[in-house]
């Protein structure tokens, strides 16, 4: 499975079991035979809009069965997918659209079946629509068997099959451009997540974070079940009705969800067999009260940013860990991955490397490296953390080389936050700073500290209008938790902000 295609990948296990349930959403499920089916012919379609080989196609979805066969039909067609956040703000959607230069938009923003360019004034208003909810995926299959075909693309495992708009420092998100096999060698039989038949997952992530990667392909790719939460929000009470309801066994959540279930309810997880987590340091006093409460539930620590998808390491936690100085460990390589230390920063090697930065060959050139591995050489992505391997081969987090920060499960650049504000009227210097939580190494929130220019209020430069403003900029994980004017922005003896003495502000 190692180089395969994710959508062929979908297809053997139609082949193998067409009447074996694939997704559940709303109480209602959708089988192999009609998903894949479905796939065919929305791809017959979209390749006369022109959906194929080198083109990136955003995708404005609610998750559902539809989105599922859209994203599936876009990959028959050689093309590769975005997923869009349905609540990101238009402005933010719009810039992105614009990066992309799709042939179309896959969105349900319309009423008819085929391409309307709508009349917004932005890029998603000047480009073709496409929803496939105007047909059933009953009827995408029936127009399948009826000889509607999808193109035979020539497609390779190393070909481009999703972008992650992830954080960057100059005030865009990033275009993480990752091929086939960064997903598909997840899931091999001898790794961590070697999912199959009998494996059951709540699809609850965002769709542009990879963890949705993680949620959907990894039980689609493998012959397993997706049961799709229906609020935007994964809840403890809807976890558990999930359980009871569709027999999900498999679960992810960000370690600060993690903490949040066990401090509401912690007997939500009852009737899991595995918990997946991490995206930050995992709390030592929720995993003791986790595995002294549930302790036959295997809780997993996975590692690893999006520019190798979703994981390049996982940990199944265990009493021994939780006293450890370093923290609950990262753990070892998933399939046809490396781990590499350089200087102290984890460099990571292997088939789920991204293939770069989407029209930004400089910072490509800068992240993904050439290193000497032995014998021979070989491509890394320099992932920013610091960290050591022990004798055992297990990895450790020691931290940061710059500012980025995870909040919430979220990977944010505060440079992000502050090219956005530094562009609102009103704003003078501004700097953003992440406010530590309970735990070390864990932040819970984000503070935008700023000076003003002229009246505040007058130019909308007050707090209340700023956070207001930035809400149509950034998406909502983004935004600020306190906003708040100061006269200047203190700064060390070598001229630089000072972040201890804004951190004393923020919190003053």
């Amino acid at each position: 499975m190692t180089h395969a295609l994710i959508h062929e990948e979908v297809a053997r296990r139609a082949a193998d079991r067409p009447d074996a349930t694939a997704v559940v959403h709303r109480g209602a499920g959708i089988d192999y035979r009609t998903l894949d089916a479905a796939a065919d012919a929305c791809a017959a379609e979209l390749a006369g809009l022109g959906a194929g080989p080198g083109a990136v196609v955003p995708v404005n979805l609610p998750r559902s069965p539809h989105m599922f066969a859209a994203l599936l039909a876009i990959l028959k067609c050689g093309a590769a997918y975005v997923a869009f956040d349905r609540r990101w703000p238009a402005e933010r959607v719009d810039a992105l659209t614009g990066l992309l230069d799709p042939p179309l938009l896959v969105t349900a923003d319309q009423d008819g079946p085929g391409p309307d360019p709508g009349p917004e004034p932005g890029p998603t208003g000047r480009i073709p629509r496409w929803n496939p909810a105007t047909r059933t995926l009953e009827d995408w299959a029936a127009r399948a068997a009826a000889g509607a075909r999808p193109p035979r693309p020539d497609v390779a495992p190393t070909d481009p099959a999703t972008v992650f708009f992830t954080s960057g420092t100059t005030g865009l998100p990033k275009g993480v451009i990752s091929p086939h096999r960064a997903t598909t060698r997840l899931f091999a039989p001898s790794g961590p997540l070697a999912f199959g038949p009998g494996h059951v997952m709540c699809q609850a992530a965002p769709a542009p974070w990879d963890a949705f990667t993680l949620e959907l392909w990894g039980m689609l790719t493998t012959g397993g079940c997706v049961v799709v939460a229906e609020d935007d929000h994964l809840l403890p009470h809807v976890l558990q009705r999930l359980v009871v309801e569709h027999g999900v066994n498999t679960a992810w959540l960000t370690a600060s969800l993690f903490n949040l279930f066990l401090d509401v309810d912690p007997e939500c997880f009852a009737g899991l067999h595995r918990v997946f987590t991490g995206g930050e340091r995992l709390s030592g006093e929720h995993v003791r009260a986790f595995l002294a409460r549930h302790p036959r539930i295997a809780l997993v620590n996975g590692y690893g940013p999006v520019e190798s998808c979703v994981f390049a390491t996982c940990h199944q936690v265990g009493p021994a860990d939780i006293d450890d100085q370093d923290g609950i460990p990262l753990g070892r390589p998933v399939p046809h991955t490396g781990v590499h230390i350089v200087d102290g920063e984890i460099c990571l090697s292997g088939a789920g490397l991204a293939l770069g930065y989407l029209g930004d060959e400089r910072l490509t050139a800068a992240k993904f490296v050439d290193l000497p591995v032995g014998a021979g050489v070989r491509r890394v992505y320099r992932t920013g953390d610091l960290g050591s391997v022990d004798d055992a081969g297990v990895l450790h987090f020691h931290g940061r080389t710059d500012r980025q920060v995870k909040i919430r499960g979220h990977r944010i650049e505060p440079a992000e936050i502050e090219a956005a504000a530094g562009q609102l009227d009103g704003i003078g210097q501004c700097v953003v700073v992440p406010v530590p939580g309970a735990q070390p190494g864990v932040y819970d929130k984000l503070a935008l500290l700023y000076t003003a220019i002229g009246r505040i209020e007058a130019a909308g430069g007050d707090p209340l209008g700023v956070r207001r403003r930035l809400a149509g900029r950034l998406p909502r994980y983004a935004i600020p938790d306190t906003v708040r004017v100061v006269d200047a922005i203190p700064v060390t003896a070598n001229g630089k902000a000072d972040r201890q003495a804004l951190l004393a502000l923020s919190l003053g």
